[in-house]
């Protein structure tokens, strides 16, 4: 099982990307150097959305299609 997750950083930012375990992701992003340079800099992170996908492939393309989106569409997305 694959999550695809957007975080909104300490500086309101959005961060999107995919995990296979999403708890353990995001403690990385907030508190290790294996999250990633962008959030390092933006620390904390909270999750805002998560949505579970059955493979890796799957995952991918909806986080591309995400991160193709603007805030407001994302923000969107987020309060359905």
């Amino acid at each position: 099982m694959y999550h695809l997750y957007i975080l909104k950083c300490a500086d309101k930012n959005l961060y999107t990307g995919i995990a296979v375990d999403l708890e353990k992701r995001i403690k990385e992003h907030n508190s290790s150097k294996l999250g990633s340079k962008y959030t390092a800099a933006r620390r904390p992170v909270k999750l805002i959305y998560a949505k579970k996908f059955s493979n890796r492939s799957v995952a991918s393309r909806a986080e591309s299609r995400i991160k193709k989106l603007s805030r407001q569409e994302k923000l969107a997305l987020i309060k359905k």
